[in-house]
């Protein structure tokens, strides 16, 4: 860290190497003096006043590299410094000095007895160089005095506890502990980060609910988080409007993320399933367990038929992952429902365009679409879906498709809350951002992920995934941290690392850095890629169990909801927050 890049504030780095020198050679002065009284130094030869000052100096360049890292306390940099007087005795006078004398080194009861003299000075030359160290940085003002608080440097409010989100309040925390004060409000209509990219197996039965979410409190615990929606912004008076109180704020992050976007097409609104949150998830995995006991209770063919057709909207990965896993919950459980023949459910996959994964390459496309349709998964490209009811789903090519299951994930868009922002909107109503990551023709505002439209190298937006906005979130909270100090913000560059899709039974597809995978290798490397990425290590045993006991145990059939409709002709519609 170089100390001209972040100021006098900024702990570790050169500044704190240097000072921690000057307190080694410091309280190695004083302490060599008193060893040298008493006849310790000279016992060891007379090169030892040098040496006695090279080793304090390494042990306080030490003490500089390690607390230095963090504002500590006087009693956290004198411990620090303690601890490496042990390490030092143990390294340099049982170790080193044995070494130069052409001894060979004992580390027995015996060697650590006669030793003990040098023990006691290292132990107290290395408190006193950890008490010097933090008296230097309260008086070149780089850490504050023990009940002395500064004022924060700027009230940061972030809207959304996504991935984008959440790393811009992660990064701010790491901004406070070199120095710098930020008041960081991270507000969310839910308390927990949702792992997205496993929420189809979340739908399937495949994994708990529970698992692939983390709570925003544990995995940011310095900063001020707001359980609320926010319902309003007021960019001229700088507040958000979270219940009946407006939060004031100097900057503003906009991380609100993407809601499901029908395009006013007819029944869609009211009738499709989507798989956006926890509740989709396990409301789509209820509905295909429903309808699962009543056609196995059904007698009319055409209503069976009707029952056991699972149609899904959207050939991008949410919509490929939906339609897999729907198949494997499926094919997985039927043996619970002996009136079912293996070969009565159907599924179905829309798609407007010639080809599914239009994300990953012509090749590895073709490749999931193979691998899906020798399953007996259909496919209808080329189409859209025009209009849905309970009873079926009608396409824009005239035809009909009866099903009681109809996901959508064809289409989203940035959440209305943007509406009140003043200005010009970009693609779908997102936030246009500058290359910084902020808003234009808004002062103080900044946006990142799906609500935003950030523009690349070449002017092209970034996708909206999971690895860009964690990387928004840091870039914007350090070009916020760059403002604040009267610097210049940094443009927001990265590319694309890699994509995977799982394609189940033990399939998936995927590149990374352009490199293609396929078939079993992609499939173990795209969840051991998301298991990595899994916030915490609890979440990561708790999503490993579950993959293990799906391996040897059947899914659950075990419906949560309340019953269905008592209609056999009408199938529940999916009931959703905010609608």
């Amino acid at each position: 860290m170089r100390l001209q890049e972040y100021g006098p504030t900024a702990p570790g780095g050169r500044a704190a190497l240097l000072f921690g020198v000057g307190s080694g050679l410091a309280s190695g002065l004083a302490f060599g003096a008193l060893m040298s009284w008493q006849g310790l130094l000279e016992s060891h030869g007379t090169h030892s006043w040098a040496a006695f000052a090279l080793y304090a100096a390494i042990t306080g360049s030490l003490l500089g590299a390690v607390v230095g890292r963090r504002p500590y306390g006087p009693a956290v940099s004198a411990a620090g410094g303690l601890l490496l007087g042990l390490l030092g005795w143990v390294v340099w006078w049982l170790t080193v000095d044995p070494l130069l004398h052409g001894r060979t080194p004992a580390w027995s009861i015996a060697a650590a007895t006669a030793a003990y003299p040098e023990l006691v000075g290292s132990l107290l030359q290395g408190t006193l160089a950890g008490a010097l160290f933090h008296l230097v940085r309260v008086r070149v003002g780089e850490v504050e005095p023990a009940g002395k608080k500064r004022e924060p440097s700027a009230r940061v409010v972030i809207v959304g506890g996504g991935f984008g989100g959440v790393s811009a309040a992660r990064r701010f925390e790491r901004l406070n502990l070199r120095g710098q004060r930020f008041a960081v409000t991270l507000i969310s209509d839910s308390n927990f980060l949702l792992f997205t990219p496993m929420l189809a197996e979340v739908a399937s039965g495949g994994l708990e609910a529970q698992h692939i979410s983390a709570p925003v409190r544990a995995a940011v615990p310095h900063t001020r988080f707001r359980h609320g929606r926010v319902t309003a912004l007021d960019v001229a008076r700088r507040t958000v409007r979270l219940g009946d109180e407006d939060v004031p704020y100097d900057h503003l992050v906009l991380a609100v993320g993407s809601v499901p976007h029908f395009l006013d097409l007819p029944g869609m609104a009211e009738h499709a399933f989507t798989l956006k949150s926890l509740a989709d998830a396990a409301l789509l995995r209820d509905q295909v367990l429903t309808m699962l006991e009543r056609a196995d209770q059904e007698t009319d063919p055409a209503e069976r038929a009707r029952m056991l057709t699972f149609v899904v909207a959207g050939g991008g990965f949410a919509g490929t992952e939906a339609v897999a896993e729907l198949y494997d919950l499926t094919h997985d459980v039927l043996h619970f429902y002996p009136g079912i023949d293996p070969d009565e459910p159907r599924f179905i996959l829309i798609h407007s365009g010639r080809r599914i994964l239009p994300e990953l390459s012509e090749r590895l496309g073709a490749y999931a679409l193979g691998k899906l349709e020798a399953r007996g998964i259909n496919f209808r490209l080329g189409v859209r879906a025009a209009s849905a009811s309970a009873g079926d789903v009608r396409l824009n090519d005239g035809s009909v498709i009866p099903t009681a299951t109809f996901v959508w994930t064809a289409g989203n868009r940035p959440s209305p809350l943007l509406a009140s922002l003043p200005g010009e909107r970009g693609r779908g109503g997102s936030v246009i951002v500058d290359a910084t990551l902020r808003a234009f023709e808004l002062e103080g505002v900044w946006a990142i992920g799906d609500c935003a439209q950030i523009p690349d190298a070449g002017g092209n937006p970034y996708p909206p995934t999971a690895q860009h906005a964690m990387r928004e979130g840091k870039a914007v909270a350090e070009n916020i941290a760059a403002v604040v100090r009267k610097r210049r913000p940094k443009p927001f560059r990265f590319a694309t690392i890699g994509i995977f899709v799982a394609l189940g039974h033990r399939t998936a597809a995927g590149e990374i850095r352009g490199r293609p995978f396929s078939g079993l290798i992609a499939w173990l490397m795209w969840r051991g890629i998301y298991l990595a990425k899994l916030p915490g290590i609890e979440r990561r045993v708790r999503v490993l169990l579950d993959w293990g006991l799906d391996l040897v145990f059947p899914r659950d059939i075990v419906v949560t909801s309340p019953p269905a409709h008592s209609s056999s002709a009408e199938a529940p519609a999916p009931v959703r927050e905010g609608r």
